[in-house]
C-alpha cells in the first residue's frame, strides 16, 4: 500500500556512535516530507532540533511506524516499548549480530525507500508476558521478545526449581538455570545453552535447561498457548534472579513462583522485500553456503 506510514518516530541505542547514521536518516525522512516523532533521549544529542519529541514508552503512540538504529539488543528494548500500540518496527542495524535489526547502514535509504512505499516483508513475533508471585501477591511483572531466564545470580551455585506446564508437574531440577524462549529468541541465547532453532513465525517456544545436574534433561519445545510455572524451591540456598531480554532483571527469593505465558499482543516487525530467513542463518552462525549442483 503506497504511503501507508506518515509518522515515523525513531529510536536509537542513545550512543554518539550512531549520530551520523541517525542525522542521515532524519535528512532523509525529513526530505521525503514524512512527521519525525524523536525519542527524547535521542532527541537531546542535538543540540538544535525542531523535532515533536515523546518518551521511550509513549513512542507507539504518536506514530504509525518505529525505525530502530542500533542493534538487536535496541530493537528488543523498542519492542517491549511499542508492542501495546501495535505500532511496525524495522532496524537499521548498527550493532553486532543482526538477527532482527537487518538494514545495513549504506543501503538504509534505498532499503527504507522501498518500504515507505509498500515493497516489504512483514512478520508477527509474539512475546512472553511473566508474573513473580510471592506469598500469593504478584510483586512483579516483565514482558521479553527473546527470553524470560530464570539464572543462579551472581554466585556459581545451582537453582532447585520445579517445572509446570499448563498446571501439570514436569520435574523437579537443580541447574544453573532454564531458558523459556520465543523463535525469535530461539537464536539468542537458547542456542547458546543447546537449544534448537524455531523457525520465527512458529506458534511454539522452548524451554532449554543451564548446565542441568543430569545427562537426561533436554531442551523441550511446547505450544505457544502453553502457561509455564516455574517454582523456585523453598529449600533453594541461593536467591536467584529473573530476566526478560537480558534487560529487566528481577531479584527472588526461595518459594517464589514464576508465571510466563504468551503476551496478549504481538509484534509487527517489517524485513526489506528481498529478506530470507536461511540465508540469516547461513550469514549469522557460518553455515555453508555450498550448494550440491546435480
Amino acid at each position: 500500500m503506497l504511503n501507508q506510514f506518515q509518522k515515523i518516530g525513531l529510536l536509537a541505542n542513545n550512543n554518539t556512535s550512531i549520530v551520523d547514521t541517525f542525522e542521515k536518516l532524519i535528512h532523509f525522512l525529513t526530505k521525503g516530507g514524512y512527521d519525525l516523532v524523536v525519542e527524547s533521549q535521542m532527541a537531546n544529542l542535538f543540540s538544535k532540533n525542531h523535532f515533536f519529541t515523546a518518551e521511550r514508552e509513549d513512542l507507539g503512540k504518536h506514530c504509525d511506524l518505529v525505525i530502530v538504529v542500533g542493534g538487536d539488543g535496541t530493537l528488543l528494548n523498542a519492542a517491549r516499548a511499542v508492542v501495546s500500540y501495535q505500532v511496525p518496527i524495522v532496524g537499521i542495524n548498527r550493532g553486532r549480530l543482526g538477527f532482527l535489526a537487518d538494514i545495513l547502514p549504506e543501503h538504509m535509504e534505498k532499503e527504507l525507500n522501498l518500504i515507505l512505499n509498500g515493497h516489504y516483508i512483514e512478520e508477527k513475533r509474539f512475546l512472553l508476558d511473566t508474573t513473580i508471585i510471592r506469598h500469593d501477591r504478584v510483586v512483579d511483572h516483565g514482558i521479553g521478545l527473546n527470553d524470560v531466564v530464570l539464572y543462579s545470580g551472581n554466585i556459581a551455585r545451582m537453582v532447585d526449581f520445579e517445572v509446570y506446564i499448563n498446571e501439570l508437574f514436569v520435574l523437579r531440577q537443580q541447574a544453573d538455570g532454564i531458558i523459556t524462549a520465543t523463535p525469535t529468541g530461539s537464536t539468542a541465547y537458547a542456542l547458546s545453552a543447546g537449544g534448537p532453532i524455531l523457525y520465527p513465525t512458529l506458534n511454539a517456544m522452548t524451554m532449554t535447561p543451564m548446565c542441568p545436574h543430569t545427562f537426561s534433561s533436554r531442551p523441550i519445545v511446547i505450544d505457544s498457548l502453553s502457561q509455564v510455572k516455574l517454582m523456585v524451591s523453598p529449600e533453594n540456598k541461593t536467591m536467584p534472579k529473573l530476566s526478560c531480554d537480558g534487560q529487566l532483571h528481577f531479584d527472588l527469593q526461595p518459594g517464589d513462583q514464576i508465571l510466563i505465558k504468551r503476551h496478549k499482543h504481538e509484534l509487527t516487525l517489517i524485513h526489506p522485500s528481498q529478506h530470507e530467513y536461511f540465508s540469516v542463518l547461513r550469514e549469522k552462525l557460518g553455515w555453508s553456503t555450498h550448494q550440491i549442483k546435480g
